[in-house]
């Protein structure tokens, strides 16, 4: 898996940040970067000539399929700071989507006011690339995923919610297992790497220390309001294979579960040594 992330920092002294940042990130990005792409006259994208070749399409149209990126931040920030990640084919697009976050946080705005902000940096790999108003020294240098490290016991960390389904329902966390995390990432690694392994063994949970939380968005398709929650918190696992420990730590970079583009299923992993 290639993957590029982008990471954006915004500043208005008058603008309350939300607890969650999903539901308002990703409307005005796919609204701002319809804005940049569209070449249909009618906007419409439904028969869309033009449809095979958009990253609007993909990103907000395509349907029952992963997605070549994801949105990442941390709940309750106290500044508009958030990350996108590329994967992939995406990549390549990076020039639209850097004019669509532009776009959208300078001119369009966020929230019900249209709220304007000031882009402090925007960062590729911890390399500015925006800053005083003008784009610089862009550097495009797309990272394949790997690892090197192991360590048998590690702590999975639930940073945003996660919904994940077991035989089409969602699970609550007392019926969270370490098996629905990794069976979950591998599918994802065999969608962005065409490459689905077997999984040798599961590790053991010792702890666990979850809760169900929940978080609203509107659905402008749907005109109205959508619950958007899931299981936050974290267990500790034993007896963890160099395998399933890549596979963990790919879940870092890729999500877990649904509904990654509103940052959902963001995990981190903590070695137990």
């Amino acid at each position: 898996m290639k993957y590029l992330k982008i990471k954006i920092s915004a500043k208005n002294e008058n603008f309350k940040v939300p607890s969650f940042l999903g539901s308002m990130i990703r409307g005005g990005f796919g609204s701002s970067l319809k804005d940049v792409v569209c070449v249909n006259p009618s906007k419409i994208c439904q028969g869309c000539f033009a449809a095979k070749n958009c990253i609007y399409y993909e990103f907000f149209e395509e349907k029952n399929r992963f997605l070549n990126y994801r949105l990442d931040f941390e709940l309750f920030p106290k500044k508009l700071d958030f990350s996108l990640y590329l994967f992939n084919d995406s990549i390549e697009k990076y020039p639209y989507i850097l004019s669509a976050i532009h776009k959208m946080l300078t001119y369009k705005g966020l929230g019900k006011n249209r709220e304007k902000f000031e882009i402090e940096n925007i960062k590729i790999d911890n390399e500015v690339i925006y800053k005083n108003g003008q784009f610089e020294n862009i550097k495009i240098e797309p990272k394949n995923f790997k690892n090197d490290n192991f360590c048998p016991n590690v702590k999975v960390k639930f940073i945003t919610p996660l919904r994940i389904k077991r035989e089409g329902r969602f699970l609550k966390p007392e019926n969270l297992d370490i098996k629905d995390i990794l069976i979950s990432i591998n599918k994802k690694r065999a969608f962005f790497d065409s490459k689905k392994e077997q999984i040798k063994s599961f590790p053991k949970i010792v702890k666990k220390d979850l809760k169900m939380v929940d978080f609203t968005r509107y659905s402008n398709r749907q005109k109205k309001k959508l619950k958007i929650g899931g299981i936050l918190g974290e267990m500790e696992v034993e007896e963890v294979t160099p395998q399933t420990y890549e596979l963990l730590k790919y879940g870092e970079i890729s999500g877990v579960g649904k509904l990654n583009t509103f940052a959902l299923g963001k995990i981190k992993i903590e070695d137990i040594r």
